[in-house]
């Protein structure tokens, strides 16, 4: 064993060095070597200037303890060493090994006990990566040179046997959801849902799914031919679950083999028997997702204690969306003028389009289901005329939402707000109401009524109703 004094950098460099001689070819020599213990990295494992199972243990620096190989006693002599070191509290050690005849690498690490090897055993963890540990063995000199010949088919070993791991990491989605959205807590992903007409023929069948695909596409086009800026997304299948019986049951495809999966390519409706006997229908309805031209274009009508009334009409197409019929072109003091809707109308008018609000108060005003029967489900124009009426009773702001078809449209409304609009402060019972009846809601039934045909009244706002 030799000792020596001083800087543990006077003779060695960070990383890997190069020995000037080279050794005599490998023999049975007894030396100190490493082995690897613990790691949580497998890529910082097979980094160069990190210590490898089966380096030859050149030099140890504590404080200014230096011993260089060969080590009296082997590991025994070692960990002899560690075991004054730590006692004297001076756990702070670096280590230097050798690769081959003439390659180096530094190891700065700290001393701390191997509980599992007993009393005074020790082991040397990372400073980098405190996972990360390796302790002293004796070998000798060929058995050392073998591993680290075996590195290679070691990492190769490694690479295959290393899999992925994946976690559940928290994520703060109230904050998310306010801030990122520009209405908070609401989506900007607009869709349809067309569920399987029953058939003309035989009321407990249903039509294929190529008409429901059809219906679909012809409620787009029909929307985009009014006026409403909208544009194709994407189209899916969606499976809703029922309980069937009767000769709708008996009717159905019941699949008891994969051959009888390709009777299922085309078909709207197929049921199965649970394990009690119930007959249970999947119902294969199609969704539509579809995306304003440019996006949705937020507006303030505010309300003054002189207004009389708020300066424009609202209707609703075929399709189900509610849009801006008719504004108060006589009149620069009303609500709909001051705040750039009436300009906004003209522009659309110009363009064809029509001007479509899909947002009250943050609330969705948009179609978003079709029934069995073929009714749309959709927003009532009397209950939104009633929410409006009560904004300009009130003295509230009106926050509505426009689908917008040119990136200029926001810079023809005056004082828009910048921010999402929030809340309205008015009771919950003003809320909107739909037109449908409640058996056309999900899940999915099999008794729905269609909706009454209603003519056209005006409010004495001036606000135009079709229901």
């Amino acid at each position: 064993m030799h000792r020596a004094s001083g800087s543990f950098s006077s003779f060695s460099s960070a990383g890997s060095s190069r020995r000037s001689t080279p050794l005599n070819s490998p023999n049975n020599t007894p030396l100190v070597s490493i082995q690897c213990f613990k790691t949580n990295s497998k890529s910082e494992e097979w980094a160069a200037d990190t210590l490898q199972t089966g380096d030859i243990a050149d030099i140890i620096a504590v404080g200014n303890l230096t011993v260089r190989a060969p080590f009296k006693n082997g590991k025994t002599g070692v960990q002899k060493i560690l075991h004054e070191c730590y006692k004297s509290k001076d756990t702070s050690i670096r280590v230097r090994v050798r690769r081959g005849s003439d390659e180096f690498a530094e190891f700065v690490a700290c001393i701390v006990p191997n509980e599992s090897a007993g009393r005074k055993q020790y082991l040397l963890r990372s400073m980098r990566d405190p996972n990360y540990a390796v302790g002293f063995v004796d070998r000798t000199e060929a058995e050392c040179l073998n591993l680290q010949a075996s590195r290679n088919s070691r990492m190769v070993d490694a690479l295959a046997k290393t899999p992925l791991q994946d976690g559940n990491v928290a994520y703060p989605w109230e904050k998310k959801m306010q801030e990122q959205l520009s209405v908070p807590d609401s989506s900007f992903f607009l869709s349809m849902l067309f569920l399987p007409r029953t058939s003309d023929r035989n009321p407990s069948r249903y039509n294929d799914l190529e008409d429901t695909l059809a219906r679909s596409n012809a409620w787009l086009t029909s929307s985009q031919a009014s006026g409403v800026p909208i544009v194709f997304m994407n189209i899916q299948t969606e499976s809703l679950l029922t309980k069937i019986s009767g000769e709708t049951a008996s009717s159905t495809v019941n699949t008891g083999s994969l051959s009888d999966l390709a009777n299922l390519a085309n078909t709207s409706l197929y049921g199965f028997e649970d394990y009690h006997g119930v007959d249970i229908g999947v119902v294969r309805a199609v969704r539509l997702w579809y995306s304003p031209l440019e996006g949705e274009v937020p507006i303030e009508i505010k309300i003054k204690e002189s207004d009389t009334k708020l300066g424009f009409a609202i209707s609703r197409t075929e399709e189900g969306f509610i849009y801006i019929s008719s504004v108060a072109e006589d009149d620069d003091n009303a609500p709909s003028t001051r705040s750039g809707l009436c300009s906004l109308y003209k522009e659309a008018s110009r363009s064809g389009k029509l001007l479509v609000v899909s947002r009250v108060s943050n609330q969705k005003v948009l179609p978003w289901i079709v029934s069995q029967t073929g009714a749309i489900r959709c927003y009532d124009t009397v209950s939104l005329s009633q929410k409006l009426s009560l904004h300009r009773h009130a003295r509230a702001s009106i926050h509505i939402h426009i689908l917008s078809w040119d990136r200029g449209v926001a810079s023809l409304i005056k004082g828009i707000s910048m921010m999402p609009p929030t809340s309205s402060s008015l009771p919950p019972e003003t809320l909107l109401a739909d037109v449908a009846d409640d058996d056309q809601v999900l899940p999915f039934r099999f008794n729905d009524s269609n909706e009454s045909s209603q003519s056209s009244i005006r409010s004495k706002d001036g606000t135009e109703l079709r229901p």
